[in-house]
């Protein structure tokens, strides 16, 4: 048996799976959090391996950047190709905790908000899935996590999808304060150099939603 071996056993007792999506198993590992892209049998084997590959490499490109940026876990190299390894943010997911706050401390988050999603867009990257189960609170500072549908694009129309994913979000799961918390996000997104463009984009994107509906 290689000498390797108990060690590597004891690693994988310390590693609990936190949370399972179609896509990935986010795993603690002790002071770590590590994204395992799954494997779907229903694909050519070499095609998934392909897929996982590129979309790893993507996520992981895009968290070092966006890391430089704004707060968000700064990914550490793995010889996995479809694995990410970034630190544990140990802290209280705005989705399960924002609506507890008094309501100067849920403006302020979301004034924060804004902010980190101006200095992503200035710098061209979409996160792809604004909400807030997708931000941490650690310190009195937010953190995002989760760009898994994140890409980069210099599109206006991208960066007001963005938008309207958050406001979605904020009024479904944060509905009794939905209008205050937006206004405090848009407040501080004016700050983004493209804002002005962004809300116009953003106002077409929602005619086009109704027009849908």
């Amino acid at each position: 048996m290689p000498p390797f071996s108990a060690s590597r056993r004891e690693r994988e007792r310390n590693q609990r799976v936190l949370s399972q999506g179609a896509e990935a198993k986010i795993i603690l590992s002790g002071n770590s959090i590590i994204k395992d892209r799954i494997k779907k049998s229903y694909r050519i084997p070499e095609l998934d391996e392909k897929i996982r590959k590129l979309r790893t490499r993507s996520e992981t490109k895009l968290l070092t950047k966006a890391s430089e940026i704004i707060n968000c876990p700064k990914p550490q190299e793995l010889k996995e190709f479809d694995k990410i390894k970034m630190p544990f943010i140990d802290g209280k997911k705005l989705s399960e905790h924002l609506d507890n706050f008094p309501l100067k401390q849920q403006k302020q988050i979301c004034n924060q908000l804004g902010e980190a999603i101006a200095k992503l867009h200035d710098n061209n990257i979409i996160h792809g899935d604004l909400t807030t189960s997708n931000m941490i609170l650690k310190n009195e500072e937010v953190y995002f996590i989760d760009f898994g549908l994140g890409f980069i694009s210099h599109k206006y129309e991208d960066k007001a999808v963005d938008l309207h994913l958050l406001k979605q979000a904020l009024e479904a799961k944060h509905f009794q304060n939905y209008k205050e918390l937006l206004k405090e996000v848009f407040k501080a997104y004016k700050k983004s150099k493209d804002s002005k463009i962004v809300f116009e984009r953003l106002k077409a994107v929602e005619k086009r939603g109704r027009y849908k509906h």
